[in-house]
């Protein structure tokens, strides 16, 4: 005997019409049933040969299509030629829409197009990680934005903001003591940002940071001095970059992820 063919096709890729017509086929496990997916169906004719094959087996037909001029096509020309049509996403869309505030847009793709953007994120929060505190300055060439800036005045929560918004952000912490890397001095300016903050500011959250750690709140790290002395060379080496400077200083992650954003969008428009 031979083997049936269920057709899962779409108008888009056809992983969810095949992804169906595959789980269908599994409950009919001592059949020999076929799973051809054809993909990007967006004319009359294409429809027509599949369903002059389809009816040639007896074969049947699922689908994801959400034109509604190529699954009106589609039904009707089924019904004439004897094929079953299965619609799996239209009684879905007329359902959500007995209850929606909206119309469904009715574009291919969209979960493909949702899932880009989701897989944009996770690298965007992969890549904060990744090269979070100046752990690898190689990536700073491969980043959208490097923030710099002292310790404790937000870089990393900064960072995984943005990372939220799709954004790669690197970040490094100066120190006076530490060398800075090469790496901050081949990247244009415009895709560095520094942030400062007020000395007594600094000194309450740091302290703070220091009593949570149960450790002394007045130990150097937390003075006004060694503040002050990390602040100014910090704002030397942002002289010595060229790069914008924000003070953060009472200002929530939103609000300096906005300005954040605004250079990002800046430098894109002029490489565009």
């Amino acid at each position: 005997m031979a083997n049936k063919i269920i057709f899962a096709i779409s108008d888009s890729l056809g992983e969810t019409a095949e992804s169906v017509a595959r789980a269908t086929a599994s409950q009919f496990d001592q059949e020999n049933i076929d799973i051809v997916r054809i993909p990007y169906i967006n004319q009359e004719s294409q429809i027509t040969d599949i369903l002059k094959e389809a009816a040639g087996g007896k074969h049947i037909i699922c689908h994801t299509i959400v034109s509604p001029t190529l699954r009106k096509f589609l039904h009707e020309q089924a019904t004439v030629m004897g094929v079953q049509a299965v619609d799996i996403m239209g009684p879905v869309l007329d359902a959500v829409g007995t209850v929606a505030d909206t119309k469904p847009r009715l574009t291919a793709g969209m979960v493909h197009k949702l899932d880009q953007e989701y897989f944009k994120k996770v690298e965007a929060i992969e890549f904060a990680v990744k090269y979070d505190d100046g752990k690898n300055p190689q990536g700073f060439e491969k980043a959208d934005i490097v923030i710099i800036g002292v310790s404790r005045t937000s870089k990393t929560p900064l960072s995984m903001f943005l990372a939220y918004k799709k954004i790669k952000a690197a970040n490094l912490p100066l120190v006076p003591e530490v060398p800075l890397p090469e790496e901050l001095f081949k990247i244009p300016p415009k895709k560095v940002v520094g942030l400062v903050i007020d000395p007594y500011k600094l000194n309450n959250i740091r302290s703070e940071r220091l009593r949570t750690m149960g450790l002394d709140g007045e130990a150097n790290y937390a003075t006004i001095a060694r503040i002050e002395e990390e602040l100014e060379y910090a704002r030397a080496v942002m002289r010595r970059v060229h790069c914008p400077v924000l003070d953060v200083t009472n200002k929530s992650i939103e609000e300096t992820a906005s300005f954040v954003m605004q250079i990002i969008d800046r430098n894109r428009l002029q490489e565009a």
